[in-house]
């Protein structure tokens, strides 16, 4: 994946955590943790793809996080 590629993908990502954050605050259950955990996959791609292991630790962490989210949302 070229540079201009991930840049695109991190602009995407802090879109979609910014807007997951913005549901979170107008109480949109459970439209923010799917746009969201969207957002926090796209971020341990980039940090997987860049070798940046700050980032896999912060949103990779964050991702078993949203599993219980989607797991309670479904049962």
């Amino acid at each position: 994946m070229n540079l201009l590629t991930v840049n695109n993908l991190k602009w995407t990502s802090t879109v979609l955590i910014l807007s997951g954050i913005l549901l979170t605050n107008l109480n949109n259950y459970p439209l923010n943790i799917f746009i969201h955990g969207l957002g926090a996959i796209g971020w341990s791609v980039a940090g997987y793809l860049t070798k940046d292991r700050a980032l896999l630790t912060n949103f990779g962490l964050q991702l078993p996080i949203f599993i219980f989210g989607y797991y309670y949302f479904f049962i």
